[in-house]
């Protein structure tokens, strides 16, 4: 099942544009059907009989990064909108994908801090400092609070726009791939 789930995403986030499967029970067109699905997630993992503490982290860490999609992307989405959110249990231990084809981290970053000048600069910049594509609103907080509680619970955490890929544990790893993801994709598990 987690090896389809991660098929399934890597083919919906780097499918032609009339590819996408908008009947897929992955695909959240609007922010109100993410929060549901968010939700179902998270009365799903506590049934699986997971630690409840570090389930309602989980949720908090695929809201923000959900979230992010939306706030992000409003009125700017190159083509499909919404976003792809799967999760799964496997042996207890949760799973949980999310995915968009919106701008990606660098441009977004960009609009604030123009300096930047590649994907992995922009993850760096996203995860460890206080920024937001949203300026002059005070916010910038959220994927630092991802950070924290990726490496605090020692869950792991791959996070992936453009061609820059970080990987989270207990330390924060970004390198330059092959690949090319023009918004975001995220995969966290315990």
């Amino acid at each position: 099942m987690q090896n389809d789930l991660e098929k399934n995403v890597y083919q919906w986030v780097s499918a032609r544009m009339e590819d996408i499967d908008i009947q897929s029970e992955y695909y959240c067109r609007t922010r109100d059907i993410f929060q549901a699905r968010l939700e179902k997630m998270t009365q799903e993992f506590l049934k699986g009989g997971g630690i409840e503490d570090d389930i309602y982290i989980i949720s908090a860490i695929a809201g923000e990064i959900g979230n992010n999609s939306f706030d992000h992307n409003l009125g700017n989405w190159p083509d499909v909108a919404g976003v792809f959110f799967g999760y799964a249990l496997n042996n207890g231990k949760p799973k949980v994908i999310l995915a968009d084809r919106g701008q990606g981290v660098l441009a977004t970053l960009k609009k604030v801090k123009p300096e930047l000048k590649s994907d992995a600069e922009a993850l760096k910049t996203a995860f460890t400092e206080k920024i937001s594509g949203r300026a002059p609103e005070n916010r910038g907080n959220g994927l630092k609070f991802v950070k924290e509680n990726v490496e605090e619970r020692e869950m792991h955490l791959i996070f992936v726009s453009g061609n820059a890929k970080m990987e989270l544990n207990e330390k924060m790893e970004i390198k330059t791939t092959d690949e090319n993801i023009r918004g975001c994709l995220a995969i966290l598990s315990i």
